[in-house]
């Protein structure tokens, strides 16, 4: 079975140690809801998982592997949607989620996006006329236009209405159904059934000793 795991991590941002000691396990079909207050790592343990960020200390895997010893093909097993929905303003909406899915390198379902998200009608527009919500909903639909089986998604019910809601709510139970995996971030509810919580309250209180006397003297 596959698996994606984090072990004994530390997270160091600019000076400070955002969390450490932190481990957690993920399943084919599973899912992950991280919660905890604003600052507590939410975001930057997302980073972690999509290689954007290294750990200080401890290892992510998929399968037992180092993800940082072959960072191109933990980036082609993962769709990563973060705060920001980068979406190109000149672009219009089909073109933005063909470039996005082009470089999934994988075969793209462009207008099964388009329509997952109901944003179909506006296929040709360019991306500087959307609204917040539209332009959310650009963003994930990124994750219906090609295949990954890891989605790591950041507050991904920001600016959305409670239909748009129930559809990516939808998304991510087929995903799970086909054994597809899911880490997500909120302050908000969101129905994800059978998930494991991870509160990063107690491991962003926590001080690596390790790393604390070089940023004291730093």
């Amino acid at each position: 079975m596959t698996r994606f795991s984090g072990q004994d991590l530390v997270c160091i941002r600019g000076e400070r140690c955002v969390f450490s000691g932190l481990s957690f396990n993920l399943d084919a079909g599973g899912a992950l809801v991280l919660t905890g207050p604003n600052g507590s790592g939410k975001s930057s343990l997302l980073r972690l998982m999509a290689g954007l960020l290294r750990p200080a200390s401890g290892k992510i895997a998929w399968n037992g592997e180092n993800t940082a010893e072959e960072p191109e093909v933990h980036n082609g097993r993962l769709h990563y949607v973060g705060h920001l929905d980068a979406v190109k303003p000149v672009l219009s909406v089909r073109e933005n989620l063909s470039f996005w899915a082009a470089l999934r390198g994988a075969e793209s379902n462009v207008d099964g996006a388009l329509k997952a998200f109901a944003i179909d009608r506006l296929a040709e527009v360019p991306g500087k006329f959307l609204s917040a919500g539209q332009k959310r909903r650009v963003g994930l639909a990124r994750i219906a236009a090609a295949a990954a089986p890891l989605w790591l998604l950041d507050e991904p019910t920001t600016a959305l209405d409670v239909k748009a809601i129930a559809g990516l709510e939808n998304l991510i139970a087929k995903h799970r159904e086909g054994g597809g995996m899911v880490v997500v971030s909120t302050h908000t509810e969101i129905a994800v059934g059978g998930s494991e919580n991870l509160d990063l309250t107690e491991y962003a209180k926590r001080r690596d000793p390790r790393f604390a006397a070089d940023h004291e003297a730093a």
